[in-house]
């Protein structure tokens, strides 16, 4: 039996990277400990101080570690403490003379070496010869070969994190692009990762269908509830032909009313998420419904635009801009249609010369029943379903809808992806 392999868990590669920097840092320690020089200068040689003081040619090593003066006796520099024994054991080495000397570090049982710093002076009955331990310089050759050896294990290391990161990044960043894309009908894809990343993808598909699932029984029952209320309409239409002449007018006036709200919910209710998509040439769907509605004597011109394809629902495409052109021309008076093509979407715009939209609403607008200024209001026919029913629209075919200031009133903006 052969299957998917299980996904790692994204803790796995977290405990490497961890594990890998303490070995790397371990590793680093180590070999700096043991293959590099001591922290400390190495001490000097008592017999190479007299040599220094008696003014004889030392070795480089030795020569770098002291400082050779003459003229004034000698002074102690801080830390630096007088040691008779040590100055007599100076005097038999030379030879006699007066000898000064000051130190830092006591002598390590028998040995004669000069640790730390030191300052020794020996008066040969002419003049003082003075030799001091060089001052201790802040980055010896030891600390540069530490800080250097650290460097390149965090420069290596860095690296590897980054890539490590990149890997634990990547899905998220594709779950996160999935479900921005998602649209009703239109679940998140599946996301290849860890596990943890994976649960999440699925989790997110699951919740994305119980809300689609709930979303469409209220769909239903909205839909099922603006059918059934036809028939009764249907009979008090009948009914009140019986009433008097101005009566009656006002109440076929009402009902007439009462069916274009009923006739606007059920567009809205209407399931355009599982019509079919085929390639469609959107500049000939708006011309087309231009030169519809000029026929019908409505205020609506166009600008002839460049071929685009876009995949869509040619009827749901046609009844998004019919919407849109009868908001402009019922609130802006006449309605001028354009598109421009960017990148790899097309932007068709709507203008009309009107008192434009409400900033404080912004895209509640798009929500059902929610109306703009007070002449958008039933009396000039909207229901509030206008913008619900474009957005709606827009979305199952990938775009979004935008509404702006144009330059003579309102604009409203739609996005579409091209072919």
């Amino acid at each position: 039996m052969t299957g998917k392999r299980a996904a790692a868990s994204i803790a796995v590669p977290i405990f490497l990277l961890v594990i890998a920097a303490i070995v790397a840092a371990t590793a680093v320690t180590f070999a700096i400990t043991f293959a590099g020089p001591p922290p400390r200068p190495a001490p000097v040689s008592l017999r190479d101080a007299v040599a220094a003081l008696r003014g004889m040619p030392l070795p480089n090593a030795a020569q770098a570690d002291l400082i050779v003066a003459t003229g004034s006796a000698p002074i102690a520099r801080d830390g630096e403490r007088p040691d008779p024994d040590r100055d007599a054991q100076l005097r038999r080495m030379i030879g006699g003379g007066e000898v000064r000397g000051y130190y830092a570090e006591p002598k390590l049982g028998g040995s004669e070496a000069l640790r730390g710093s030191f300052t020794l002076g020996w008066h040969d009955g002419k003049r003082w010869h003075v030799v001091r331990s060089a001052p201790d310089r802040l980055f010896r050759h030891w600390l540069s070969v530490t800080l250097g050896g650290m460097a390149a294990a965090m420069l290596v290391m860095a690296m590897i994190a980054w890539w490590i990161i990149r890997a634990i990044a990547r899905p998220l960043r594709d779950l996160a692009q999935g479900a921005r894309a998602a649209r009703p009908g239109i679940a998140p894809p599946p996301v290849d990762g860890p596990r943890e990343v994976q649960l999440l993808s699925a989790e997110l598909t699951a919740m994305h269908e119980r809300l689609a699932g709930h979303a469409d029984n209220r769909t239903a029952m909205l839909a099922a509830i603006a059918h059934d209320l036809g028939t009764p309409l249907s009979r008090i239409a009948y009914w009140i032909e019986q009433l008097p002449d101005t009566a009656r007018l006002r109440a076929v006036a009402d009902i007439e009313e009462m069916r274009a709200m009923l006739g606007d919910v059920l567009r809205f209710a209407r399931d355009d998420r599982h019509a079919g998509h085929i390639t469609v040439d959107l500049g000939s769907v708006l011309e087309a419904l231009v030169d519809d509605l000029a026929s019908a004597a409505v205020p609506v011109t166009i600008d002839d635009g460049p071929r685009v394809l876009v995949r869509g629902d040619p009827a749901g495409l046609r009844r998004l801009f019919a919407n849109l052109v009868d908001n402009a021309v019922r609130y802006g008076h006449a309605a001028h249609v354009d598109w421009q093509v960017a990148e790899d979407a097309v932007t068709v715009r709507i203008d009309d010369q009107g008192p434009g939209f409400d900033p404080a609403l912004g895209d509640r607008l798009f929500e059902p029943f929610v109306r703009g200024d007070p002449s958008r209001n039933r009396a000039t026919g909207g229901t509030g379903l206008g913008l619900a029913i474009v957005r709606s629209l827009t979305e199952a075919h990938g775009g979004r809808v935008t509404l702006r200031h144009g330059e003579h009133g309102g604009r409203v903006e739609v996005m579409l992806p091209l072919v």
